[in-house]
């Protein structure tokens, strides 16, 4: 008996170490690619102040009733899911609407890409400006672009309901309510999304106005043997 618990103490030690080296090799800064960004804004990007551990990209044990490769986005607890399959998921750190601009719904990735352009709906440059800051009529893509590294563009009935799931130029606001309705990720998160969603992916938002049951999903938790190796 005292062979076997010495045993299993040693595999779990074993364990938790391989579980931090794989999560300081997962949340890694990104590599960066794509016209007008440099390495050294790429440095600068990975030298900025992230969320606290229980934001980063997990692999968990993971509950629900909605098909492997559909999103759930939970804006209570500040994480977005990816189903990979039975009882698998990924979980992500998020940002999302400050008070007065949550929502909730179903929706779909209508478009993607890539160091988006950011073009600020016409009722927030009046209310920024009222606050005495002019943004742009549109932005470049680029480092400094809120946008981030990559967009999904979210439709409803085929049209664009102006929300989006996106990278961030200020990772330490994931966990926060900071945004104007739209669902912000780091930009290592967002790229490793973006690989994986595609086009027509179904998206729950789970939020203001959501009833329990609407959708059934049970979070338990990080999956250590699927973090350490792999699948």
């Amino acid at each position: 008996m005292r062979r076997h618990v010495t045993g299993m103490a040693a595999l779990a030690v074993a364990a938790a170490a391989l579980l931090i080296s794989a999560n300081a090799s997962a949340f890694s800064p990104a590599d960066i690619a794509g016209a007008g960004v440099k390495r050294s804004d790429i440095i600068q990007v990975a030298k900025q102040k992230k969320p606290p551990q229980r934001y980063w990209r997990t692999k968990v044990r993971f509950r629900t009733d909605e098909a492997p490769g559909t999103i759930i986005v939970d804006t209570n607890s500040k994480y977005l899911y990816y189903i990979d399959g039975s009882n698998r998921a990924t979980r992500y750190g998020i940002g999302v609407g400050r008070d007065g601009f949550g929502w909730s719904g179903v929706v779909k990735v209508g478009r993607k890409a890539e160091w988006p352009s950011w073009t600020p709906p016409a009722e927030m440059r009046v209310r920024e400006r009222a606050k005495g800051r002019i943004l742009p009529i549109t932005q470049p893509g680029g480092i400094d672009n809120p946008l981030g590294a990559r967009a999904l563009y979210l439709y409803k009935g085929g049209r664009d309901t102006i929300f989006r799931i996106h990278g961030t130029n200020q990772p330490w606001t994931i966990g926060q309510n900071m945004s104007s309705g739209c669902i912000r990720m780091m930009n290592e998160d967002v790229e490793h999304l973006y690989e994986r969603a595609g086009i027509g992916t179904k998206v729950v938002v789970i939020g203001p106005g959501s009833k329990p049951g609407d959708t059934y999903f049970d979070d338990r938790g990080v999956d250590i043997f699927r973090t350490i190796f792999g699948g």
